[in-house]
């Protein structure tokens, strides 16, 4: 029986919020794990529901997305808890709000007008272990990041031994831990050891913190 996926919702749009309630509803693998309206109350359902995933708004009322993120992620490592995957979800292609969401932790971001397929394929890509970046706005997003990098390699980035170093360039630049198996002629669980250790080195969360990471410190191109 194939695992259900706990989903919450932070927006300030009723309207908004009652259509994506309907759309986890309909799905066999989902369960809505509740919603709410501002980035205070999306805190307190994340601390209570401990949902898997979390849709969060990027602009609302009383606290924004950002901090809301921000404050979850720092409050689940503060605690031990495995924290939520955290979606935002903002109106414009390319927000600056989203850039600093994916910076402090967030596994992705997606236009609040994104087709129900992708929204629910997104879901289950960053429960998974995977980021979603909105569709067209990967090279904007990605060359914002990287428009200050430091073309040097950070003193973290200098500790990881040469495998690690090549498994680093290979996840920042989107291979699946199968494809970089293949690729090197290795196991997926050497790869997966490898990728694991470089998360903990550089104090990355997941692959999109990699990703930022390596554009932030034009270290990828």
């Amino acid at each position: 029986m194939p695992e259900t996926i706990s989903v919450a919702l932070v927006d300030d749009q009723s309207l908004f919020r009652a259509g994506i309630r309907m759309l986890i509803d309909s799905q066999s693998d989902l369960e809505f794990a509740g919603e709410a309206e501002n980035g205070h109350q999306g805190i307190e359902l994340a601390r209570t529901a401990r949902p898997d995933v979390i849709l969060m708004d990027v602009r609302m009322p009383a606290l924004d997305g950002i901090e809301a993120t921000e404050r979850i992620l720092a409050e689940a490592d503060a605690a031990g808890r495995t924290p939520p995957r955290i979606i935002v979800l903002t109106t414009f292609e390319l927000d600056e709000g989203a850039a600093r969401a994916l910076r402090i932790g967030a596994s992705g971001f997606l236009l609040k007008d994104s087709q129900p397929e992708f929204l629910l394929a997104a879901i289950r890509s960053v429960h998974s272990g995977s980021a979603v970046i909105a569709p067209g706005a990967t090279k904007t997003l990605l060359a914002q990041l990287g428009h200050s990098a430091v073309h040097r390699d950070p003193i973290e980035f200098a500790a990881l031994t040469d495998r690690e170093k090549h498994i680093f360039r290979l996840a920042a630049a989107g291979l699946s831990n199968s494809e970089i198996a293949q690729k090197e002629y290795l196991s997926e669980a050497t790869v997966k050891t490898h990728v694991s250790r470089v998360l903990s080195k550089l104090g990355a969360r997941d692959r999109v913190q990699l990703v930022i990471y390596a554009y932030e410190h034009g270290i990828a191109s």
